[in-house]
């Protein structure tokens, strides 16, 4: 079993399937995207037509939004997700949120806390789309006051309990709306057993082969609770002893359409790296420190046939790499890659 490859083709990192943003996100069931500006990337870069234009349009219509959801970080969902993924993470979500104020010797009271999502509600509701830096500046105007930090909490707050998701795209700064306003039409209630089942064949799908462990990390959930999505989906995965691990994978799995040498410049935080806890298979442990560091920060890296390779920088005029490792990096292959980012980033 040819890990990497596979891996691949299921990310959609090879031979796309899917023609929109929305099929796309669908598939993949959530996107990393902590890079508010290269998320564009990484969702358009695995569809057929890559097309920043096709993004925002799914953006501003709400058939894909960004909210902070597993891990307690921002990820990309489709509209017609983003219900059931908000009550089945709200609990763990919160519960790490909490962790982090208290290290931060943050407390919010209840009281605090229920007159910040009134005003937030009411503030954000005059507008279609709003930053923060604007709603700091219309709760100046109601004479409160309040740090950049604490408002993020009162922010993520409101996002876990499904009151406020992404507002209209911009080219810089995220902003917010109304969750009801921006998807209210996409509501609809399944039970947990139904939801935990449906994340964790999105996962497995489109993140294939992956292991347990895999699945935990990027889910953020219980070990309990994707023990039972696992085994509630019976036979729709099959596993696989590879390398002393265990992978997870589904009948449907794609196996062809590799195409060996092609270059890949992939954005930071993207799905290739961070959806697994396995990196090592396609990053050596040697070169770690040059794709992320411990504090949770992604690189712009470079792939070589499923390898990890090097960096790059998306933000120059023209490709400028940095290979790392022994792997050789095709200028031909990479100019052709940096011709289709250029392209899709122009649209």
């Amino acid at each position: 079993m040819n890990v990497t490859v596979i891996r691949l083709l299921n990310q959609q990192l090879y031979c796309p399937e899917f023609a929109t943003p929305q099929e796309l996100v669908r598939h993949m069931g959530a996107i990393q995207a902590q890079e508010y500006r290269l998320v564009r990337w990484a969702v358009a870069m695995r569809t057929k037509e890559p097309s920043i234009q096709a993004f925002q349009e799914s953006f501003d219509k709400g058939l894909i939004v960004r909210s902070h959801l597993f891990r307690c970080t921002w990820q990309v969902v489709t509209g017609e997700d983003y219900w059931w993924m908000v009550a089945l993470c709200k609990d763990k979500a919160t519960q790490t949120l909490r962790g982090w104020m208290h290290a931060n010797k943050i407390r919010i009271a209840g009281e605090e806390a229920a007159h910040m999502r009134a005003l937030l509600a009411e503030i954000i509701g005059q507008y279609r789309s709003i930053t923060k830096e604007q709603i700091q500046k219309e709760l100046q105007a109601k004479g409160i006051r309040m740090d950049d930090h604490r408002l993020s909490y009162h922010i993520r707050l409101a996002e876990f309990d499904g009151m406020i998701c992404s507002g209209n795209l911009s080219p810089m700064k995220a902003s917010y709306a109304l969750a009801e306003e921006k998807i209210g039409h996409y509501r609809n209630a399944i039970d947990r057993d139904e939801a935990l089942m449906k994340l964790t064949l999105r996962y497995f799908q489109s993140r294939q082969p992956a292991t347990f462990d895999d699945f935990v990390w990027w889910s953020g959930l219980n070990a309990g609770d994707c023990k039972r999505g696992i085994a509630m989906l019976g036979n729709q995965l099959q596993s696989m002893e590879f390398g002393e691990r265990r992978f997870y994978f589904t009948e449907h799995c794609r196996t062809r359409g590799f195409r060996k040498g092609r270059v890949l410049l992939v954005p930071p935080y993207d799905e290739y790296l961070i959806g697994y806890k396995s990196r090592d298979i396609v990053l050596k442990k040697e070169c770690a420190s040059h794709a992320h560091n411990n504090s949770g920060n992604f690189y712009p890296i470079v792939v070589k046939d499923g390898k990890v390779c090097g960096n790059w920088s998306p933000f120059e005029k023209t490709l400028k790499m940095k290979p790392f490792g022994d792997e050789a990096i095709d200028e031909k292959s990479s100019q052709v890659e940096w011709g289709r980012y250029s392209r899709a980033m122009r649209m």
